[in-house]
């Protein structure tokens, strides 16, 4: 059972008007053996709110709005302090059976502030970097992508919120979030012994990748950050 101390926030987003794996995601990671956890969600599109999502549902938005900017507006105000870890998810996973207990599990035996579980080989992937790579439990890295699945423990919520809404989308975080943690002392890793499937609808379906991608370019010129030569290294593997 989850003790004190112990708690976990999820947000996400789900789409209303599309197909979603959301019922099926929050089920799961409230099944934890080890972990409190509390889902706000905001839904996003024409039709109602299904009635097994009415209770994590937070927000209700009939327009369209960048992801990073509506998951601002889930956060504002809410005490983060009092959570281990938030963990931001994306409605169009597969999460394996304990995934919440088996992720975190490592993720603590790593000391990974900053992580994210790696892709299923059968997944869409943007950067290979984070397909898993079979054979290790994780590996210490200078990159963590901004989703399906992002967890930040509370040190490193406290230096990568809010997110920036410059780049609204979210493009360009992950090569400036490993420059924040390292000054910051802290670690960021990838999970490989517990993948998530990222299969049901193909990245960049729902805007712009002109828009996003200026908008990443126009964020990145005003910050440090890494290139990804320097992103995409493995600073450290377990097994």
């Amino acid at each position: 059972m989850a003790s004190d101390g112990n708690n976990v926030l999820v947000a996400g987003i789900y789409l209303t008007d599309r197909a979603n794996t959301a019922a099926a995601t929050i089920a799961e990671l409230s099944r934890s053996r080890e972990w409190s956890v509390t889902h706000r969600w905001a839904a996003l599109g024409q039709q109602r709110t299904p009635a097994e999502l009415e209770r994590v549902t937070a927000a209700h938005v009939d327009v369209p709005v960048p992801k990073f900017v509506l998951l601002n507006r889930l956060l504002a105000g809410r005490n983060l302090s009092g959570y281990r870890f938030v963990v931001f998810a994306d409605d169009d996973i597969d999460v394996p059976p304990g995934f919440l207990d088996d992720y975190l599990r490592l993720v603590n035996r790593y000391d990974f502030a900053l992580s994210q579980p790696a892709r299923t080989h059968d997944s869409f992937i943007d950067h290979r970097f984070v397909e898993r790579l079979d054979g290790i439990d994780a590996r210490w890295t200078n990159f963590v992508e901004i989703g399906p699945v992002v967890a930040m423990r509370r040190d490193a919520a406290s230096i990568l919120l809010p997110f920036d809404e410059q780049s609204p989308m979210g493009w360009g975080y992950d090569f400036t979030w490993p420059r924040t943690m390292q000054d910051a002392g802290l670690r960021l890793g990838i999970v490989d012994a517990t993948p998530v499937r990222h299969s049901l609808r193909k990245p960049v379906t729902g805007y712009s990748w002109d828009t996003a991608n200026d908008q990443q370019q126009k964020y990145l010129a005003g910050r440090p950050h890494l290139s990804k030569l320097d992103a995409f290294r493995i600073l450290e593997s377990y097994a």
